[in-house]
């Protein structure tokens, strides 16, 4: 027995069908790589102007948070110019939902990162990143919240040190919760690419 030949419409019908259902199913999100990780908290600092700052400030914001000091010679500068231009670039791509992230400098070295020397920093890479600084135990207990290692090197002849710490750069949803680590250091493009994943 023949089997009965298909219409044209309904071949069309079939067609787009097969077009559609992998398309659908490519469209399910996947969960963020850090959902349910126990990394950040309340944040309790001082602001480069001077004023106190707390999380709560940022609510309804996505909140891309790097960890450096102004005194770093090499890997903070190289980090906060691609962080820099990577938010130039998807303010230029996707305005709206760049106006939904707010970058924030959390120094790990609040005994020589005054609000005057943050505010200074900052500027020289994006207007709206906002510096951050606090007592030693301010600073110790958010870089706890964030499992960020920090280590204060030997102090030289003239007073100066380095610090070691972790090179992390977190992006937290509006409630604060994280959703990703960045990667300056593998060029702006990998930060762009993860912006417009993760932010809606």
């Amino acid at each position: 027995m023949r089997r009965p030949r298909m219409s044209i419409p309904g071949l069309v019908a079939l067609a787009v069908t097969a077009l559609v259902l992998p398309a659908c199913q490519q469209g399910a999100s996947e969960p963020p790589p850090l959902e349910g990780a126990a990394i950040g908290g309340p944040i309790n600092l001082t602001d480069m102007n001077g004023k106190p700052f707390l999380d709560a400030t940022l609510a309804g914001k996505y909140r891309l948070i790097y960890f450096g000091y102004t005194w770093c010679p090499d890997i903070c500068p190289t980090d906060m110019q691609q962080l820099a231009l990577a938010l130039r670039q998807f303010e230029k791509d996707h305005a709206a939902l760049a106006a939904k992230v707010q970058p924030l400098f959390i120094t790990v070295d609040p005994q020589r990162d005054t609000p005057p020397k943050l505010a200074q920093f900052v500027a020289a890479f994006h207007p709206r990143f906002i510096g951050l600084t606090g007592s030693v135990e301010q600073i110790a207990a958010v870089t706890k919240a964030y499992a960020i290692p920090v280590l204060k090197g030997d102090v030289d002849a003239t007073g100066n040190y380095l610090v070691n710490h972790g090179r992390m750069t977190f992006l937290m949803d509006p409630q604060g919760k994280p959703i990703a680590l960045l990667t300056p250091d593998k060029g702006a493009a990998t930060v762009v690419a993860d912006l417009e994943t993760w932010v809606k």
